[in-house]
């Protein structure tokens, strides 16, 4: 089944987004509190968290930051905070998907199915794998390694590395980047490629000043520069 968690103190809009997304046929578990929502991470297995940023015991940032320690499940952020600034932080703690309150439940409910269309046809059967010695990507395991150290990455960095390397040195735009990873309806924050992107490097590049694997090629996008 497809289990969704949804972290919201607000039982009217708790209730509202419960029902939109179990006529799409979701599995809906609802927790009014950071700390509650913990709990249940550690009895089912969610394919998406769906995460207020305003909750009563911590904030939805460190529930976050905790979650991102151990999982790399799709997390979805609920806020009135909708500044430029808000969303690069978001993404920059982990987030996938940033959503300013007052929203549609429609539009939530569309972006959760798109999400697992995404889901379900990311990657088939691949097996691409680069290694160095020092960075090994493999896209068939979804895995990352510094000198055989596992590196978390979210679902979208890791998305974004592999298609990189499986264009083998061709050249992404950011526009083909959103199409692959977020599909073509994506309409979020039109430069969250170049925030993930400066999160990819910060986890495998030495120097994120001369990057030697995520390339940035002017006014073309990216590209993959590893060599075996």
């Amino acid at each position: 089944m497809n289990h969704i968690l949804l972290i919201e103190d607000e039982e009217s809009v708790s209730t509202v987004i419960k029902g939109y997304l179990e006529k799409e046929g979701y599995t809906v578990h609802c927790a009014i509190s950071g700390l509650k929502g913990l709990d249940l991470l550690k009895t089912v297995d969610f394919k998406l968290i769906i995460l207020d940023l305003m909750l009563p015991d911590i904030s939805g940032e460190e529930v976050c930051k905790i979650i991102r320690q151990s999982s790399d499940v799709h997390i979805f952020m609920l806020t009135a905070k909708g500044s430029l600034n808000d969303k690069i932080e978001g993404l920059n703690i982990g987030a996938d998907e940033y959503l300013i309150k007052p929203f549609s439940p429609r539009e939530l409910t569309a972006r959760v199915n798109a999400l697992f269309r995404r889901i379900s046809s990311k990657f088939p059967s691949s097996k691409v794998i680069f290694d160095d010695g020092y960075l090994r990507i493999d896209c068939d395991k979804r895995t990352v390694q510094i000198l055989k150290q596992d590196v978390p990455f979210t679902p979208n960095e890791f998305d974004i590395i592999c298609a990189l390397v499986s264009a083998k040195g061709s050249v992404l735009s950011r526009e083909q980047l959103i199409d692959k990873i977020f599909g073509v309806d994506f309409s979020g924050y039109d430069r969250t490629i170049d925030v993930h992107i400066k999160n990819i490097r910060k986890k495998i590049e030495i120097d994120t000043k001369n990057p030697k694997y995520v390339l940035t090629v002017m006014k073309a996008g990216y590209k993959f520069g590893g060599e075996k």
